[in-house]
């Protein structure tokens, strides 16, 4: 077969299903200068990406996103890393003004960890503290720490499967200040937890003016995680935030007063928070909770059920796969038709 440049998976039999296939699949040698791929390749070959990370599938149970996440991390192959390679040489092609960018934010680094470590640095430096100097910081945290790797990576793909507005992996690293700034406080919360607070604070402030989102490095952030537009959104230094949780622009995750010690929220895994939402308070969201738009939270909310409103009141529970995979920002209300509940 004559090499058309497309970066494809080895086609399998289809036993037990696409999932089954994809986990089967052999990954090909991308031929040089692979672009977007070709007609006549459609509805034959997958792309690579989408058959070997499909963790965050609309409705997909957490166990299959646990053990797919795992998959990745533990491959010896990079994939997201090559796929974001191969999107950038395509728009290079696309858009001869964007080359010498796509060059240097992208294809002239040898991982994704050097990619982002320069990405960063050049949206984050001002006239004290340079590019060079970020670049030296964020390269030192991020080829020596193994969760940090391996977080780039699953948050990029939450990016690329939970937005609609992110076509391609490479959008997110180059475009995305959600996904930017999300990745900056990774290397805070690093430099906050080896004693280099001052620093950590430092980028913590440049992070806020830059992107607008305001996270405390001493924070606790999981993995997986969408910070969608990320306009507006703050989160207090011991705030607590699961696995696969999504959310939304202009959530406050804060205190209610002066009081020190443990004082912020705990966000349980595969939660959902609305736009707008403020959620104050050392306080517990169950795993799987949805919290609307808009809403004041200062209770505790439990697991997969849905919290509304200023004060927020349960008013009925999610499906029983997580909101922050499939998005929904709505719930069931049967349940409660016959059962009159106080929040």
């Amino acid at each position: 077969m004559t090499s058309c440049g497309c970066l494809v998976l080895e086609k399998v039999e289809d036993h037990g299903g696409e999932a089954a296939a994809a986990a089967r699949g052999r990954a090909v040698k991308v031929a040089p200068g692979a672009g977007s791929g070709c007609g006549s390749c459609a509805g034959v070959w997958r792309s690579r990406s989408e058959a070997i990370f499909p963790i965050y599938v609309m409705g997909s149970s957490r166990a299959s996103t646990v053990a797919a996440a795992r998959g990745i991390v533990d491959s010896a192959e990079d994939p997201i890393w090559e796929t974001v390679k191969s999107e950038a040489k395509s728009e290079a092609e696309k858009e001869p003004i964007l080359s010498s960018f796509l060059y240097a934010s992208v294809l002239s680094h040898d991982c994704l960890e050097r990619a982002l470590s320069f990405v960063l640095a050049n949206r984050l430096e001002d006239p004290t503290l340079l590019a060079t100097q970020l670049i030296d910081i964020f390269n030192d945290v991020m080829m020596n720490n193994k969760d940090i790797c391996r977080s780039i990576r699953l948050d990029a793909q939450a990016f690329k499967d939970r937005d609609p507005a992110c076509a391609q992996y490479s959008w997110a690293l180059l475009y995305l200040k959600g996904y930017q700034s999300l990745q900056s406080y990774r290397i805070a919360n690093v430099l906050w937890n080896q004693g280099r607070q001052v620093l950590a604070l430092a980028l913590q402030s440049r992070i806020s003016e830059v992107f607008a989102v305001d996270i405390h490095p001493a924070a606790r952030i999981g993995e997986g995680i969408l910070l969608d537009h990320g306009t507006g959104l703050v989160i207090g230094e011991t705030a607590v935030v699961g696995n696969w949780v999504s959310l939304m622009q202009g959530v406050t995750l804060g205190g209610t007063g002066k009081e020190h010690g443990d004082r912020h929220p705990k966000i349980g895994q595969g939660a959902l928070i609305g736009a707008g939402a403020t959620i104050l308070g050392n306080i517990n969201v169950g795993e799987g909770a949805m919290i609307a738009a808009g809403s004041l939270v200062l209770k505790d909310v439990p697991s997969h059920s849905m919290a509304v409103g200023n004060p927020a009141k349960i008013v009925g529970y999610t499906e029983k796969e997580d909101p922050s995979l499939t998005m929904k920002h709505d719930a069931r209300r049967d349940y409660f038709e016959h059962v009159a509940i106080r929040y």
